[in-house]
């Protein structure tokens, strides 16, 4: 069963090819897992080999390519036509001697279009440097271009439909914080808690479950707060400890992400006062948030409420999120930071998140946003605060 009606996908289908005729290419090959997705409804765990979509310009719908045991996979996820749904053999599959692109450089030919140019995905976790040289030396008389992010900015601007998915999440995403706020305490191992926010993400509602996340739930404690990206080991909590919680709901490949602090005790005077700045921050640039302005403008707003502070954050504040698969729930596109002069547009969704991490210590609280047509609402209703247990 379709996430989205076939017309939604041929709407993105033909956005795509737009942009492919803007910038001069005849194919592309689409390997980012949720590009894939978003084009064509394919959903399975098959991206740790070789997979993709050849979009051709003049063709009405994608080639899929894939592992020959995965092709019932898109038949049952896609709106694709069997014919146009191809797998291969698996002495493709991490090989010595061939390679999965040799088979993608014959399929082109197939169609006529090693000739032409064909566009791929450069900077991107799924194609990797030999896909790269294999392609090249399947078509010598072709021009390969960079054809990365041109989905990705597409998939900036949600459908009402992708909207109440990231709802969904935001609802899962309220219980799943709920149960890690509540069973922090000291002596309680931090694995245990881990267990359960896990499941609390899987199991969704009572009208809905949810999905595994893009990424793992980072919640740090102790010293590893300093940084951004640690998560949980199999020590317990200790009292007057820092915990981060960097969680999300996620409803059909769709993520809503959040991220407070729990302090195990009581929280000293710095963390008092960098819990209290960060938050009037948040609060003001998710107050100023509205279409018209420009990505780096909320990053200008941010650090105008933290003028007279002492909290200074050197990277960007926040990024644009959705539909995604491991390792991220980021689009890879909107930035908030000077120099991003992304416009701010209705339908997009942002993870405002001015985290801080010194040296003694670290402090998140963020807020996922969706912008409307006056300002920008929540996907989740959780408190903004420094959680004390």
């Amino acid at each position: 069963m379709l996430n989205f009606d076939v017309s939604e996908y041929q709407q993105r289908l033909n956005k795509t090819k737009d942009q492919m005729a803007q910038k001069g290419l005849d194919a592309l090959i689409v390997t980012d897992p949720a590009n894939m997705n978003y084009i064509s409804g394919y959903d399975g765990w098959s991206f740790y080999v070789h997979q993709g979509l050849i979009i051709f310009i003049d063709k009405d719908q994608p080639i899929w390519f894939g592992r020959e045991q995965d092709s019932n996979g898109a038949r049952i996820t896609t709106w694709i036509d069997d014919k146009n749904i191809i797998g291969y053999q698996d002495h493709y599959v991490q090989s010595q001697t061939g390679h999965t692109y040799d088979f993608v450089a014959d399929l082109i030919k197939k169609y006529q279009y090693d000739r032409k140019t064909i566009g791929v995905e450069k900077d991107n976790y799924y194609f990797t440097a030999k896909c790269y040289e294999r392609l090249i030396k399947g078509l010598p008389n072709g021009v390969i271009k960079d054809g990365d992010l041109i989905i990705n900015w597409i998939r900036c601007i949600k459908s009402p439909k992708e909207i109440g998915y990231m709802k969904m999440a935001g609802k899962i995403l309220e219980k799943v914080m709920d149960t890690a706020v509540n069973l922090i305490e000291p002596g309680v191992r931090e694995g245990d808690v881990a267990a359960e926010v896990y499941k609390a993400m899987i199991a969704g509602t009572p009208d809905f479950t949810g999905d595994y996340s893009a990424i793992i739930p980072i919640m740090p404690s102790g010293q590893r707060t300093t940084t951004a990206h640690l998560s949980w080991t199999d020590r317990r909590y200790e009292k007057d400890e820092i915990v981060l919680l960097e969680l999300s709901g996620c409803k059909n490949r769709y993520h809503a992400p959040l991220s407070r602090t729990i302090i195990t005790g009581i929280p000293s005077r710095e963390l008092e006062n960098i819990s209290k700045t960060v938050i009037h921050g948040l609060n003001t640039v998710v107050n100023f948030i509205k279409p018209g302005i420009l990505a780096q403008d909320i990053e200008a707003k941010w650090r105008e409420s933290m003028s007279g502070s002492r909290v200074v954050k050197e990277s960007r504040i926040g990024y644009s999120f959705g539909l995604n698969y491991p390792p991220d729930w980021g689009e890879h596109t909107i930035s908030l930071r000077p120099g991003d002069t992304t416009v701010i547009k209705p339908g997009m969704t942002i993870h405002v998140m001015p985290g801080i991490w010194t040296d003694t210590l670290g402090f998140e609280c963020s807020e996922a946003v969706y912008v409307t047509e006056k300002g920008c609402e929540t996907f989740a209703q959780i408190p903004r605060q420094l959680f004390i247990k």
